[in-house]
């Protein structure tokens, strides 16, 4: 019986001390002081590129879309706890693997790239401390027999994904 009461005593002293903690952690890595910071506002990121006109608003929804899904912060227009902006400042194709061909012809590329960079701004009005200023670059590759505009409809909603998870981690990682 005294083991039991002991067991039982060291069970209620740990819940307790798992309740009082103030900080939420989450299984996507985020941790956020939900006592602390209860908004956010996400701006729209403008496509400062000459191409893909409709990335601005498919970036900025998913980044929206990120924050709100994974946390329980408030989407507001302004006077947010947390603060995200930027712009898209670049939009890439480059080859990236030569295949060798016969001798009297150079070699081809067999393999090209599509990526996409943001700049992004973080303000976290009650911990300045947080704040950053960083740009993010992800990138797929794709082979060359595909066309780019097949290759821009396959590639950019994983870029985008890629992109997004950077600039979260970065924010509400903590890592």
């Amino acid at each position: 019986m005294k083991s039991f009461l002991t067991a039982f005593g060291m069970t209620l002293t740990i819940i307790i001390l798992l309740n009082s903690c103030s900080i939420s952690y989450q299984l996507n890595g985020a941790s956020v002081d939900y006592n602390l910071v209860k908004t956010i506002s996400i701006s729209d990121f403008p496509n400062h590129t000459a191409f893909a006109p409709s990335l601005s608003a498919t970036f900025s929804d998913a980044l929206r879309n990120k924050y709100i899904r994974q946390t329980r912060l408030r989407l507001v227009d302004n006077n947010a706890d947390l603060e995200l902006e930027g712009e898209i400042t670049g939009y890439n194709i480059k080859e990236t693997a030569v295949r060798e061909s016969s001798q009297a012809s150079p070699p081809l590329a067999s393999m090209s790239e599509l990526s996409i960079t943001v700049r992004v701004r973080y303000t976290n009005n009650k911990r300045p401390s947080d704040d950053l200023d960083q740009s993010f670059t992800a990138a797929q590759s794709f082979p060359n027999d595909v066309s780019i505009e097949e290759a821009q409809v396959q590639l950019i909603p994983k870029i985008i994904d890629d992109l997004v998870d950077l600039i979260y981690n970065a924010t509400l990682g903590n890592w």
